[in-house]
């Protein structure tokens, strides 16, 4: 049976359509950090960190484990449990979310009640538009790796309340589904009793430094090559890139690595990733890709327009004013803005489609940064992947016109991409989702460390400027892994 929860063992029916049930069992709230080093080690596992305190976007946070099926996709083609199919990624990760309606959960005490949990690497755009072939990676990344979980431990930072909620699937007919959910349930509870009351304080013991893969004088010089193609009226915007790496020293295991991260740069759309023994990603990313209610409605929060902070608060503030003030930061933001509502109005309901916030400034542990907002309701018969096909990979990581700033960072940037200027989302079976950037970002491959930054560069940008903004964004990463404390 199933050991009983803070009040009551079965809080209630989440969604019943027919005799189908989503397992609800509620048990006592504690920090969801903690909980997940009862699952860490699993071999596909992820936690979606709501790491940032007083921030609305960050009310909930979530822990999958052991899932019945798993997406991949790279070079070769797309896999399902290992298994090569012959059809795109998307495809593939649009067929496993669709199940009988009989077996959808329609409503819950959280907004993802069970489905899709992984990552959408930046080069899977090629499977959208026509772009050139990718780069080899050296570790060679996976183009994506996302897993079907049926349960969900779930952190409702607000109301200080947690649930477990297990859907039966991939079982369809309501008595097996009524069993596996039970079962599962118990062997989940079983094993959260033993995840530690309180989160140990992360080791800061064992230290490295990561390494440009391209000197300075590269990087600004590939700079000046877009705004060269800026002036001939190529484009109007490209997001240029660099990227550092390191092994991985011995005795750092990727959850310290991930603890260290946090500390230094907690965010609303932090996550940990475990794909596999020799695949992780460790994300302290500050930006909303797409989120998607389960009735239609859209929303994307492009970041274009950084500084760094200050520990002099009166210094602090008249940064985030220069910031505020800034005619080249704005208008950056605003070309990102219109490719947003451009992309969104592929899949929108006609006029839907909103600018409730342009060049907001919001404040995070390092930077402050320029948020805008563009939201939209979406098309009736459309879905979640449909909304992803629309506009991936983010403008605020692309360019504008988006294919052609794709092409030119194809020619500039000498890695692939992999992970990071992807996606990292949650993808409900009811339709329901929520993604980031991945920006902010460790990726370990194997034992190679290696993290990315960049930046918007438009016509009157300055290469050397261009380069110690990617510095400053590199900052939380650099600091995990060297053990500078914050």
């Amino acid at each position: 049976m199933l050991p009983q929860g803070r009040g009551s063992a079965i809080l209630g029916i989440l969604a019943r359509i027919g005799r189908l049930p989503v397992l609800c069992l509620d048990f006592p709230y504690r920090d969801p950090f903690a909980v997940f080093h009862a699952f860490a080690d699993a071999p596909f596992c992820a936690f979606l960190d709501s790491a940032a305190t007083g921030d609305a976007r960050a009310r909930y946070s979530y822990i999958v484990a052991d899932p019945y099926g798993v997406i991949t996709a790279d070079a070769a083609g797309t896999r399902i449990d290992g298994r090569a199919v012959p059809t795109d990624p998307f495809a593939a990760l649009a067929a496993a979310l669709r199940i009988p309606a009989s077996a959808r959960p329609v409503d819950g005490p959280v907004p993802f009640l069970g489905g899709a949990v992984g990552f959408l690497g930046y080069e899977l755009g090629r499977h959208l538009e026509r772009l050139p072939p990718p780069r080899a990676g050296h570790p060679p990344i996976p183009e994506m790796a996302i897993g079907l979980y049926d349960v969900v431990l779930a952190f409702d930072h607000q109301q200080q309340r947690a649930w477990l909620l297990s859907s039966g699937l991939p079982e369809t007919t309501a008595d097996a589904r009524a069993r596996r959910a039970e079962a599962r349930a118990e062997a989940m509870m079983a094993r959260l009793q033993s995840a530690p009351l309180a989160t140990p304080a992360p080791d800061w013991s064992v230290t490295a430094d990561f390494t440009p893969d391209q000197p300075r004088a590269a990087v600004e010089a590939s700079i000046q090559r877009v705004i060269d193609a800026i002036y001939a009226g190529d484009i109007f915007q490209a997001n240029l890139t660099q990227q550092m790496r390191a092994p991985v020293p011995a005795g750092l295991d990727d959850l310290t690595l991930y603890a260290r991260l946090r500390a230094t740069s907690p965010t609303p759309f932090a996550a940990f990733l475990r794909c596999g023994t020799d695949f992780a990603v460790l994300s302290a990313s500050p930006e909303r890709f797409l989120s998607l209610s389960a009735d239609g409605r859209v929303e994307t929060r492009p970041i274009k327009g950084t500084r760094r902070r200050a520990a002099d608060p009166q210094a602090d503030q008249a940064l985030a004013a220069a910031l505020q003030r800034s005619v080249k930061d704005r208008a950056e933001n605003l070309m990102i803005v219109d490719l947003m509502r451009n992309d969104l109005s592929r899949v929108s309901v006609v006029g839907s489609v909103k600018v409730p916030a342009l060049c907001a400034l919001e404040t995070f542990s390092s930077v402050h940064h320029l948020v805008s907002v563009v939201e939209s309701r979406l098309k009736p018969g459309l879905g979640p992947v449909d909304l992803l096909t629309a506009c991936f990979p983010g403008g605020s990581i692309t360019g504008a016109p988006k294919i052609r700033a794709m092409e030119i960072i194809h020619e500039l940037e000498p890695f692939p991409r992999g992970v990071y200027c992807g996606s990292i989302a949650w993808i409900g079976f009811n339709g329901a989702m929520d993604s980031s950037i991945v920006i902010r970002t460790i990726t370990r491959a194997g034992e190679t460390l290696l993290a990315h930054a960049g930046g918007g560069i438009v016509a009157d940008s300055d290469p050397a400027d261009e380069y110690e903004e990617s510095l400053v964004k590199l900052a939380p990463m650099r600091r995990a892994l060297s053990g500078e404390r914050p």
